[in-house]
């Protein structure tokens, strides 16, 4: 765990990826892919939110809402 870094943003991004592994069908199944190949639940979850993040700067930068249907595509495809 980093120590270097806003404790609360780092919570905050904690729960946000343990509630979309329970609530959002894509982050658990990428959450269920990356606990066989050997990641813990932490590395794991910090994995969902590091995609979270991705999908949000890109619809930032491309001034779009989230559309949860191109998403679901790249999990299934090991992205």
């Amino acid at each position: 765990m980093r120590r270097a870094c806003n404790r609360r943003l780092r919570w905050a991004a904690y729960h946000w990826g343990r509630a979309s592994v329970q609530h959002d069908a894509a982050s658990a199944a990428y959450y269920r892919d990356l606990r066989p190949r050997g990641h813990r639940h932490g590395r794991a979850l910090r994995s969902v939110v590091d995609r979270w993040l991705r999908i949000l700067i890109a619809m930032l930068r491309q001034n779009t809402l989230y559309d949860a249907s191109r998403f679901t595509v790249a999990v299934e495809n090991g992205a």
